[in-house]
């Protein structure tokens, strides 16, 4: 089961795609640990045996003090339940210090760092309050995470403003051993126009990727970082899971499906069961099976994006059974990123005889 806290809705950074509101609000302590009661509530009623928590934001290491001692206290009641426990910090880097680090790894959370390129395609979509470019900062807070062995997984947002600059960041980020998913930005919003992305400019982008990564292929499996996060070691009939396994807290301690989605609050920390609440819920996102989806239910990649985010389609086109607007793009790019799979494993595998025969 997974759980977003929404810690604060403090950050400073301004990007441009951000959707949530930039108000002075923290979760308070008592709600946090209500969150975590009613979790563990939920897990052991539904018979799940792993809990995982995403400390979020806004920015959350501006409120990182209390982060931690929610986790302990998740890691108290969780070990008294004998459910495993993942923690992961997802942060704009800015603030990472060596201090910070060091409390991270102490109480075993894992680290998320949001870098939409090396200079002016971060600066652009993610820039600090007063306007100024916060890609030199985000760059260093990954060397230095690195530096501490604390490793972390970069969250990239592609754009139609970013994807030039694709290539050069993940070379960049395979030469430090940086593992990273290439992220497509949700270019609806509930509140305006349903914006229509750039197809052309986002392909030819993620293909010069490819390039670059096929150059420094790695040890590791990039199948389900590669297209937005799409899955092909496992095929699956919905493209996440929210409305099954998934609850978003806010600050205030209520409870939705999906942090895109945070206006349909469902219930709050007082629910003896929230899990229950929102798979039984019928207000906001519905995520549609994607044999449900006529668009979809004969198409050869069906499995692997699963339709795409109902949310996305639906402020595209009003209903949530309707295919991505990124279904062309997904297309394009699938049968490039399995053969990236492919050539990863004959180089490993022809690395290890080697190995073997040495």
């Amino acid at each position: 089961m997974i759980a977003w806290l929404h810690v604060t809705d403090r950050c400073n950074l301004r990007c441009s795609y951000c959707y949530l509101p930039h108000v002075p609000s923290d979760m308070r302590h008592e709600t946090g640990v209500a969150a975590i009661d009613t979790l563990l509530r939920s897990a052991l009623a539904h018979g799940y045996g792993r809990l995982k928590l995403k400390y979020a934001g806004g920015e959350p290491l501006l409120n990182f003090p209390r982060v931690l001692q929610w986790h302990s206290y998740a890691r108290r009641v969780t070990g008294e339940h004998g459910l495993a426990l993942e923690g992961v910090v997802l942060s704009n880097g800015t603030l990472l210090t060596p201090e910070i680090i060091a409390s991270m790894k102490a109480n075993g959370l894992k680290l998320m760092i949001s870098l939409d390129g090396l200079g002016r395609e971060h600066d652009r979509q993610r820039p600090f309050s007063d306007g100024t470019g916060s890609s030199e900062v985000a760059r260093r807070a990954v060397e230095l995470a690195v530096q501490h062995d604390l490793t972390p997984n970069v969250s990239v947002t592609v754009t139609q403003d970013s994807a030039a600059g694709l290539a050069e960041l993940v070379t960049w980020l395979l030469a430090r051993q940086v593992p990273f998913s290439l992220n497509f930005h949700r270019p609806c919003h509930p509140n305006g126009p349903a914006a229509q992305p750039d197809d052309t400019r986002i392909v030819e982008g993620m293909l010069a990727a490819f390039q670059a990564i096929e150059a420094h292929l790695p040890e590791w499996n990039l199948l389900g970082a590669l297209v937005d996060r799409a899955h092909f070691g496992s095929w699956h009939n919905t493209p996440c899971v929210v409305g099954r396994h998934y609850l978003v807290f806010d600050t205030g301690g209520r409870i939705a499906k999906c942090q895109m989605d945070m206006a349909h609050v469902v219930t709050d920390v007082s629910d003896p069961d929230p899990l229950a609440s929102l798979r039984d819920s019928q207000s906001g996102v519905q995520n549609v099976a994607v044999e449900d989806k006529g668009e979809c239910r004969h198409c050869l990649w069906r499995y692997a994006c699963a339709g795409g985010c109902p949310l996305v389609a639906f402020w595209a086109t009003g209903q949530f059974d309707r295919r991505s607007p990124y279904c062309s793009m997904y297309r394009a790019l699938y049968p490039e990123a399995i053969r990236l799979e492919a050539l990863r494993l004959m180089k490993n595998a022809a690395a290890s005889e080697k190995r073997a025969s040495a």
